[in-house]
């Protein structure tokens, strides 16, 4: 199996830097910068149904290989890198597709389980993967694909300025969390903490809001 690069447009593989941190920390950050912290600064981490189903969902795209249909080559778990937003991860796929100039340009395709969402975490974490990709292979890429389990469908996201901007602003952003190795506070929402599965770690209902020491050891005593 070839390497990241070999017959693909000149990308070659770099050792990752002690700086960089991971790719999959922007996805978490956007989501909720404390399940950034709990997964990324303090080292946890818990499985559910959500978990369970997205793992199973990758594991198509585990296994690091190549393989060419219809003139496109696709390559499954390839190491990537962005010393420009200082982050490393794995690409769940990358195709090559050729231009008109006969040349190999990358596009990226983000497995997700479930179905599109709201806010925009998994599109910043496609598009840092994007980013990367344009440094390898010294392309410049304007669209990638999430390929949601849910639907079993791909949607196309465009690799716009704004993406952009706010990517790098999320980069910087849970990078210094980390470096400073800062936990946020608990933030109580029903919606995005159902389906976390570090919500028992977290335990968000007990911690957010304004209470006393007192009443905070008291509801201790009364659980025990």
């Amino acid at each position: 199996m070839p390497t990241p690069g070999q017959g693909t447009g000149g990308a070659t593989a770099r050792e990752p830097e002690p700086d960089l941190i991971p790719l999959s920390a922007l996805q978490h950050y956007l989501f909720c910068p404390r399940q950034c912290a709990l997964i990324h600064v303090e080292q946890l981490w818990s499985e559910n149904r959500f978990t369970a189903e997205g793992r199973l969902l990758h594991e198509a795209t585990a296994q690091a290989g190549t393989e060419q249909r219809r003139g496109v080559r696709t390559i499954t778990a390839m190491p990537i890198a962005s010393r420009a937003l200082r982050v490393s991860g794995i690409a769940d796929v990358v195709e090559m597709h050729k231009d008109a100039a006969g040349r190999w340009r990358p596009f990226p395709v983000e497995y997700k389980r479930g179905k599109p969402k709201a806010h925009r975490a998994d599109e910043v974490q496609l598009c840092a993967q994007a980013m990367a990709l344009e440094e390898m292979f010294a392309a410049e890429l304007t669209e990638g694909a999430l390929f949601y389990g849910a639907t079993r469908r791909r949607v196309g996201v465009a690799l716009d300025q704004e993406l952009r901007a706010l990517t790098a602003r999320v980069a910087d952003e849970a990078r210094a969390m980390i470096a400073a190795g800062a936990t946020p506070p608990a933030v109580y929402e029903k919606r995005k903490c159902g389906a976390c599965s570090l919500v028992d770690l977290c335990r968000p209902r007990q911690l957010s809001g304004p209470r006393s020491a007192a009443a905070w050891l008291s509801r201790c005593i009364a659980e025990s």
